[in-house]
């Protein structure tokens, strides 16, 4: 993951719900999955492994979140679970070919959470976050972001 891509991901996740965090978590195992099958790709087996720790590790992030008194909850797990092999099997055989099983599912429960997104009205997990205001300004084509308060307090309340 780029140095930019992190920084999104870091300003989506201080500024998301539960709702949207979750949606985050099954985009960035969908770009680890891509990062995984180029390093394989590339001939580079450490940063194929290190993908393949990422998409694990928002896997268990994934499962650590659901609610098990809920019926849907059980057959999430069963899904993340079916991911975890596959990714396993993936690292055990360094090939991308249980990556391409893992990548559909992975698809569509985003597609599913980003419809949920919209009907979610609660607010950020994260409070007293530092708030970020992006604009075009001053610039042909240059983006900057500018911090509102960058003095305040900065501690995060979940």
């Amino acid at each position: 993951m780029t140095k930019e891509l992190k920084q999104e991901y870091t300003l989506r996740i201080t500024q998301a719900n539960k709702t949207q965090l979750i949606t985050i978590l099954y985009e960035m195992a969908l770009l680890y999955v891509d990062e995984a099958k180029e390093a394989l790709e590339a001939g580079n087996r450490t940063d194929f492994k290190n993908a393949v720790r990422r998409i694990q590790g928002c896997m268990c992030e994934l499962m650590d979140s659901l609610h098990m008194e809920y019926e849907i909850a059980h057959n999430l797990l069963q899904l993340y679970l079916y991911i975890n092999r596959e990714v396993a099997k993936a690292a055990l055989h360094n090939s991308t070919e249980n990556l391409e099983h893992v990548r559909p599912i992975l698809e569509k429960l985003t597609a599913a959470y980003k419809q949920i997104e919209a009907q979610d009205p609660t607010g950020p997990v994260m409070g007293n976050a530092q708030t970020v205001y992006a604009g075009l300004t001053y610039g042909k084509d240059t983006l900057t972001e500018n911090a509102a308060d960058p003095a305040a307090n900065r501690g995060f309340c979940v």
